[in-house]
């Protein structure tokens, strides 16, 4: 690799640095060494609805396919945590769970949808890089620069490309872990048509600690780095748009968007960083607050409250279809007029979905 390519992987790292991003790094192209355990797990369905993830067969694990003329990704993280963050923030966290009545929004999902935060500053990035390259026109492609960002958005292995470019390592949740941060930090990468030199990979330092698979509430990390995605409260609260197998309803707890369990619980996080953004801070309205407020919210407040959050992709609807699952596990724990009289009013509902919950939740405080 010429002296010019290192220097340009050093001046994006920079540029990254400026923008926000915790570490910048460089991804093999070669992924097929990945491929068997994808193939394995979409044969077993563990993907559920997510049919997105099949759709494009082992492009995921092929970047120069999926993006014509890529010759190298450069991966990137950000971490989340807010920018108030105090040290003690997990048992903070653990300590909303054992709270029955209060509605528990994962810690990701509390500020700025991170799609557009990380999408932006990866186009920026990505100009940036441009920019640098024509004040250097000897070293620009035949073509020019051509590039594609992603965040979560597209058929791409980010957390393999991210372990395999040293952001860190796989842990047995799936997540990458990073020993200077943990794993509460997003991913992102553009796929570029110019030649980077690759970054060394990290070693993994799980060691034989369990704790992400003995903590999970419903069981979803079936073995060390897989993870049934049908069972996990993550995608069941998210992704899953029908009714949630009543066998599950009872171990989801007050979790009303996402889940952090296998985060909380890993000795790594107490290393995790927090953002140096605005945009992670949490919004006011969607922490410490009691299941039967947010089950008032009207369709129009509830889009209004979401407005440029994560959580408005999920609907209204969705969203009270989670509420009422929180609502009919606090209702079996301590029963409130409250909590029953907010769910009595969706029993009319349109959604048959939503009925069905809100029936079963009721029918918990009888338990």
């Amino acid at each position: 690799m010429s002296s010019f390519h290192q220097l340009l992987l050093s001046e994006i790292q920079n540029l990254g640095n400026s923008l926000g991003f915790s570490q910048i790094a460089v991804a093999p192209l070669d992924l097929s060494s990945a491929e068997p355990h994808l193939q394995a797990w979409l044969a077993q369905n563990f993907h559920g609805e997510m049919d997105y993830m099949a759709r494009h067969g082992m492009k995921r694990a092929r970047p120069a396919e999926l993006v014509p003329g890529t010759l190298s990704v450069v991966t990137a993280r950000m971490n989340y945590l807010p920018r108030d963050t105090p040290t003690d923030w997990q048992e903070r966290e653990w300590q909303r769970l054992r709270e029955p009545h209060e509605a528990v929004v994962s810690v990701y999902a509390r500020g700025r949808d991170y799609h557009k935060v990380l999408r932006q500053r990866l186009d920026t990035l990505a100009r940036q890089i441009d920019a640098f390259l024509m004040a250097h026109a000897a070293e620009l492609p035949q073509d020019g620069l051509q590039y594609r960002a992603f965040t979560d958005s597209a058929p791409v292995l980010e957390a393999e490309l991210a372990a395999r470019s040293g952001q860190g390592w796989r842990g047995k949740h799936t997540l990458v872990l990073n020993r200077e941060a943990g794993s509460m930090f997003f991913l992102g990468e553009i796929f570029l048509n110019i030649a980077l030199p690759a970054s060394e990979p990290t070693s993994a330092h799980c060691g034989q600690c369990t704790a992400c698979i003995d903590v999970c509430p419903t069981q979803a990390i079936v073995a060390p780095g897989v993870v049934d995605a049908r069972r996990c409260i993550s995608y069941l609260t998210i992704e899953h748009a029908g009714p949630i197998d009543e066998a599950l309803r009872p171990l989801m707890g007050n979790h009303i968007y996402g889940c952090d369990d296998c985060q909380l619980i890993c000795p790594w996080n107490k290393f995790a960083q927090t953002s140096s953004l605005p945009d992670f801070d949490a919004r006011t309205g969607l922490v410490g607050q009691d299941i039967a407020r947010l089950l008032a919210w009207t369709e129009v407040e509830f889009l209004r409250i979401t407005e440029g959050s994560p959580i408005r992709r999920i609907g209204h609807t969705r969203w009270v279809r989670n509420l009422a699952v929180a609502a009919g596990n606090a209702l079996r724990q301590t029963d409130q007029l409250t909590l029953r009289q907010a769910l009595e009013a969706h029993l009319t509902h349109e959604s048959e979905v939503v009925r069905d919950h809100v029936q079963w939740a009721l029918r918990q405080s009888a338990c």
